[in-house]
């Protein structure tokens, strides 16, 4: 097996960059991130009263990018330098994913008396958002490894 024991793992705790280059690199990424949002809401409009699709699809994909970043910067350790989690982590990805949009759609269904498609939409969003940061560092997993190769098999 190829994962990390628990106790190989890093410690977590603040980045060992210095405090204002993380907070350079956190805003730099949270201004693209936040950007790159814009920019998918801009072209792909949810239309009035409508099911709010983007917003839905941007932080599906932002998760399983996270579970992406997770596996590379923390579980293996192939991205190192001190500044990445802090602009692609919490700067991009933090800017892109919108949970805040979320509660506010949330809210616009309920005022709109559209329970189902509230409570649809609060569920399938935190499911789907948690299956993509475990599917994302699966298949980071998986591509790191390589073919698996069945050895009892006669060639």
């Amino acid at each position: 097996m190829s994962e990390q024991a628990p106790d190989e793992l890093p410690e977590p705790g603040p980045p060992t960059a210095p405090q204002a280059r993380v907070l350079g690199a956190v805003a730099a990424g949270g201004a693209l991130g936040a950007v790159a949002r814009y920019g998918a809401l801009v072209l792909w409009p949810t239309p009035g009263g409508g099911f709010p699709w983007t917003v839905f699809v941007v932080n599906v994909s932002g998760c399983a990018l996270i579970g992406v970043l997770m596996v590379l910067t923390v579980e293996r350790g192939r991205v190192t330098h001190p500044l990445v989690r802090p602009f692609l982590g919490v700067g991009v990805l933090g800017g892109f994913t919108t949970f805040s949009t979320y509660a506010a759609d949330v809210s616009g269904l309920l005022v709109r008396q559209e329970l189902v498609a509230a409570v649809a939409y609060m569920v399938a969003t935190v499911v789907a958002a948690l299956a993509a940061v475990w599917a994302g560092a699966v298949v980071t997993r998986r591509l790191l490894d390589g073919p698996v190769r069945d050895e009892g098999r006669a060639a």
